[in-house]
């Protein structure tokens, strides 16, 4: 079976599957409105300095996240 992590814990540069996603909240929905869907590759591109936000490419753009929203999404690596 494989392993989910939050898309908040990916390595730099490493790419990975969008398994979970919350379900409720106005944030999730603007989330699911601008691509982060179930089955969506993404790849995480860079952290800021301090860590947060973060900037993950998908669907041929890139979003940036805050680590507070970038847990709640789980995904399975790619590797």
């Amino acid at each position: 079976m494989a392993v989910l992590l939050k898309l908040s814990e990916l390595a730099v540069g490493a790419s990975a599957t969008i398994r979970e996603f919350p379900k409720t909240g106005p944030a999730f929905v603007r989330l699911r409105e601008m691509g982060l869907l179930a089955g969506t590759p993404v790849t995480l591109v860079r952290t800021a300095p301090m860590g947060d936000p973060i900037e993950i490419k998908l669907r041929g753009y890139h979003l940036t996240l805050r680590k507070s929203e970038a847990e709640h999404v789980l995904v399975e690596s790619a590797s």
